[in-house]
């Protein structure tokens, strides 16, 4: 079983990216994986290793100012920096794999940025896989906060904020995972007021999936859910207009479905999808 290997990836702006490569045979199938708001790639390594071990060339780049990426902490220009960021990553999996499309699996706000890049150049993709996607947040910024950091893009952008999201107890519920989450020192725990703008405005982009060239698309929710809203994502899906469309769920899990009971399922399912879908 092959472990990864450490590379920078030169983003568009000459940003250098760390990112895991998990490498296969040539020509096999390419899994571009993108991490949530928080978290980086040291979090998914047991589900790359996972895809990785079933033929999958994995990517795994840590998102610009986040993960082991320390210059500019938490922070974006806008959304279309982080989007042609993520298709970078995508064309430079390709090279690496001797593949024309890549698989894209989002988890989190991952989902987000995954569903924006297929709008964004759909040609590059191949299938997409969300994990429980951060497109309908049940946990936001406050309304003093959102009015603090609207203030700020026009002062100081660069000005950082809170992330809503650090108690581990939304992630998982297994004692290990939280001591991991709650020691980690590479998760963001601050973004910047541009960063949360390009998110929102990241928000029309992913808006018009629906009206793309269609691939298979899978849909992973975890049951006990307290990051996203499950109905309104699980609608979303079902009114595209797709002809491949899976929607499984795990009824027990967290967020990081990964990080529970339910992790042998989680990482077969996708492999199977993944495979189905090559």
């Amino acid at each position: 079983m092959t472990e990864y290997l450490d590379i920078t990836i030169n983003l568009p702006d000459g940003y250098p990216a760390h990112a895991r490569h998990w490498p296969a045979a040539p020509g096999a199938p390419a899994v571009l994986h993108l991490h949530g708001i928080q978290s980086h790639g040291g979090w998914y390594t047991d589900t790359a290793r996972a895809l990785n071990s079933a033929g999958f060339v994995v990517l795994q780049p840590d998102r610009r100012g986040s993960g082991r990426n320390q210059r500019d902490r938490g922070h974006a220009e806008s959304a279309q920096q982080l989007i042609d960021d993520g298709l970078l990553c995508a064309r430079r999996l390709a090279d690496l794999s001797g593949v024309a499309r890549v698989h894209i699996v989002g988890v989190s706000w991952g989902g987000k940025l995954a569903a924006a890049m297929h709008v964004t150049n759909s040609a590059a993709i191949a299938s997409l896989t969300l994990v429980a996607p951060g497109i309908f947040p049940i946990i936001d910024v406050s309304a003093a906060e959102k009015f603090r950091i609207g203030w700020s893009m026009v002062t100081e952008p660069g000005k950082s904020y809170p992330i809503p999201l650090n108690d581990a107890e939304l992630f998982t519920d297994n004692p290990e995972k939280k001591r991991f989450l709650e020691n980690d020192p590479l998760t963001l725990h601050e973004a910047t007021a541009g960063f949360y703008l390009a998110s929102r405005r990241m928000d029309k982009i992913w808006r018009k999936l629906g009206e793309t060239s269609a691939v298979p698309l899978h849909l992973i929710l975890a049951g006990n859910e307290r990051i996203i809203d499950n109905e309104r994502t699980r609608a979303f899906v079902q009114e595209l207009p797709w002809p491949v469309r899976r929607i499984t769920f795990y009824e027990k899990s967290r967020h990081t479905i990964e990080f529970g009971d339910d992790r042998d399922a989680f990482f077969a399912d996708q492999i199977n999808f993944l495979r189905s879908a090559t």
